[in-house]
């Protein structure tokens, strides 16, 4: 195995935070915030996520709940 990189087995994947059928703001953004900040301090330190999400909706949620970034936490994105 590679050295370097640490992420816990179990990431998050962030889709379900924006709003229905991962268009549009969340029903409730302030759940959102929480459901991040609960996942980070429950150890998870590998977020997956994408521009199209909302679109951007769910990177600014991140954005928003988790900086500045714990030195630990890897937000990883694809197009």
């Amino acid at each position: 195995m590679a050295e370097g990189l640490t992420v816990t087995r179990m990431g998050y994947g962030a889709m379900q935070l924006a709003g229905p059928h991962v268009f549009g703001p969340p029903a409730d953004r302030d759940a959102a915030v929480a459901v991040l900040r609960e996942a980070v301090e429950l150890g998870i330190t590998h977020i997956d996520t994408s521009d199209f999400y909302g679109p951007h909706v769910t990177n600014q949620i991140i954005k928003e709940a988790l900086h500045p970034y714990p030195d630990s936490l890897h937000i990883v994105t694809k197009v």
